[in-house]
């Protein structure tokens, strides 16, 4: 079984996903508060499945980009886990993440988390081999330098408010804009990611896995 874990914002998710099943899945807002929610969380999660945590198997972490503060608390739960336990991690990138939630098609996808008061942090996904696949370095952004750079239609996901929707919806010809049920990041998803990472050996070293801070990001050279 593996538990996933996705601490990026202040929107927070966890799962448990055990042979190809979903046996529970929360997504909530938080006010900052990770410290007191995440492990409660957890182990409320464990109880209500009837299960005991040496039944989990199998850590899946989201690494960021995200906040600093949100981004250590969800790390160092998993890596506690994960030593303790003695089992495997694997950290998978939150905008993978939130581009995996989305139905592969042939247009290109940006998927954005929120990066500040104006500011955005986005990658560029294209369909491989019938998944989304991460094409270049993750960059950073506003809606207004977005809209203007979207030339042709790309499907735009993530953690976007009403104001950023209503700049990108300018673009309504090539701003293919997912719709909010669209944009949630599900922790399910990220459990998939990690299997399938799992599956082919590619466990993440447990002290060295370090999240990807917002700030550590450059701005991108105009295009």
């Amino acid at each position: 079984m593996i538990l996933a874990i996705d601490s990026s914002t202040q929107w927070m998710g966890i799962a448990l996903y055990d042979d190809a099943q979903i046996l529970y899945e929360k997504v909530w807002r938080t006010n900052r508060r990770h410290t007191v929610e995440l492990a409660p969380a957890i182990q409320s999660a464990i109880g209500d499945c009837g299960l005991q945590i040496s039944d989990v198997k199998a850590i899946a972490v989201a690494t960021g980009p995200g906040s600093f503060t949100s981004l250590r608390i969800g790390l160092a739960i998993a890596k506690g886990l994960a030593l303790s336990l003695r089992i495997p991690v694997a950290g998978i990138p939150t905008l993978d993440i939130i581009a995996a939630c989305q139905p592969v098609g042939e247009q290109p996808l940006i998927a954005l988390l929120k990066a500040g008061r104006d500011r955005l942090a986005g990658c560029e996904y294209r369909a491989v081999e019938g998944m989304w696949q991460a094409q270049g370095e993750i960059f950073m952004t506003s809606a207004r330098e977005l809209e203007s750079r979207i030339e042709r239609p790309t499907i735009i996901c993530g953690e976007i408010n009403a104001e950023d929707r209503k700049t990108l919806e300018r673009r309504w010809r090539n701003a293919i804009l997912a719709s909010p049920a669209q944009n949630v990041r599900r922790p399910a998803i990220l459990a998939q990611l990690a299997e399938k990472r799992l599956e082919t050996g590619r466990a993440d070293d447990v002290v060295s896995l370090a999240p990807i801070y917002l700030r550590t990001l450059n701005t991108p050279a105009e295009s």
